[in-house]
């Protein structure tokens, strides 16, 4: 299991830096993120992931 420090550096926060990681504009990405079809949560207004799982998320619909 990771430790606390990893897994705070693998959290991607704002929709902008979701949407560089997964190349989309900012758009595309709110309406992914707001529709649930992305592995993310909205945290005290902002929007948050973690990357591992996010970069998994797309493997896995790539397999």
């Amino acid at each position: 299991m990771p430790n606390s420090a990893n897994e705070t550096m693998d959290l991607i926060w704002e929709v902008a830096e979701i949407a560089k990681l997964i190349g989309r504009t900012d758009r595309q990405t709110f309406h992914m993120l707001s529709a649930g079809l992305l592995p993310a949560k909205k945290v005290g207004g902002r929007w948050v992931c973690s990357r591992s799982k996010l970069i998994a998320f797309f493997m896995e619909a790539a397999a």
